[in-house]
């Protein structure tokens, strides 16, 4: 008999969009694949954390319930402190799942990335408790506190190693898979697509080479027109009702500060996913648009799963087992 195709699962970061590592998981394994061993970034390490664990499933039931006031009460908000939100209660509902298990005595090998902001370098958890791992791992910059521990500060591992390939390196496994959650479509006039555009519809590489061709248009346009504000160096200096009126178009209309957040923290995972990816290629590339749903978007569950096992069924067409 055929042996069961193993496969080294590493899972990036992106927030909420995180949910369709679920939906990755759930298809991988309903088509047979054996998932051998997992590496995880931020939202990637806490839903390959708790799959290693076996807890999974628990918690993709309880997070398909889950409503926009649930998910403001369970985040925290605070106004003051490292952080926009504690999400302590988040951590307390891994915990009660996980218990105090131990990377070491998982049935798989496991690694949750992190990154030291002190030392300016990724730390890989392959031992100690696996809730402290994860509570380190996705401590988004500006967003969520990071966590001090063993004298190191703590934060998201997405800063450093977005979509974590290279950790699945020592995993015994026929294939590796990786998941980016920081796939980047465009709409014509520059702008990432919203929600509700058919996003799922468009080639991984067409999406690729045609948001960054948009995205070189827009920049280069955005350039010129500054440009052209500055060409004669020798201008009277602006009086005051001058100023009232800068060189720079409006923002777009209903911009938020989250959303000026997320859109910066995204143009980073990207930029160092394609680098990370390019060092350590994976066998499988599995991507979910940016579009799909924003990074706190924690009540949208049942969509984002349903999505991962979209776009795995698409990765996998054509790949031999």
């Amino acid at each position: 008999m055929p042996r069961t195709t193993r496969i080294a699962l590493a899972l990036g970061g992106g927030g909420a969009r995180g949910y369709a590592h679920i939906g990755v998981i759930e298809e991988l394994e309903e088509r047979g694949y054996e998932i051998v061993g997992i590496a995880g970034t931020s939202m990637g390490a806490l839903v390959g954390g708790l799959h290693a664990a076996g807890r999974l499933e628990p918690y993709a039931d309880w997070a398909r319930t889950l409503t926009q006031r649930d998910v403001l009460r369970l985040l925290d908000p605070t106004i003051t402190g490292p952080g926009m939100v504690r999400a302590e209660k988040v951590l307390a509902k891994v915990t009660e799942l996980v218990g105090d298990t131990f990377i070491e005595d998982l049935p798989m090998p496991f690694t949750a990335v992190a990154t030291d902001l002190t030392a300016r370098k990724e730390v890989w958890f392959q031992r100690g408790r696996l809730d402290a791992a994860i509570r380190a791992s996705i401590a988004i910059p500006g967003v969520m506190w990071p966590v001090v521990m063993d004298g190191r500060l703590l934060a998201d591992g997405g800063l450093m190693n977005p979509v974590p390939v290279a950790a699945t390196a020592a995993i015994s496994a026929d294939v590796t898979v990786a998941v980016s959650l920081s796939e980047d479509l465009l709409a014509a006039e520059g702008w990432p697509v919203r929600a509700g555009h058919n996003a799922t519809a468009v080639a991984p590489n067409e999406a690729m080479v045609r948001s960054e061709s948009e995205l070189a248009r827009t920049l280069r346009s955005w350039l010129d027109s500054i440009r052209g504000q500055f060409q004669d160096d020798t201008a009277e200096v602006e009086t005051e009702a001058e100023m009232a009126e800068p060189p720079f178009g409006r923002p777009p209309a209903g911009l938020k500060t989250s959303d000026v957040l997320d859109l910066s923290l995204d143009a980073m995972r990207t930029v160092m996913g394609r680098y990370r990816l390019a060092g350590y290629p994976p066998d499988v590339l599995i991507t979910i648009p940016r579009s799909a749903g924003g990074t706190m978007e924690f009540h949208r569950a049942e969509e984002m799963i349903a999505i991962g096992r979209a776009r795995t069924r698409e990765a996998l067409q054509g790949v031999a087992t």
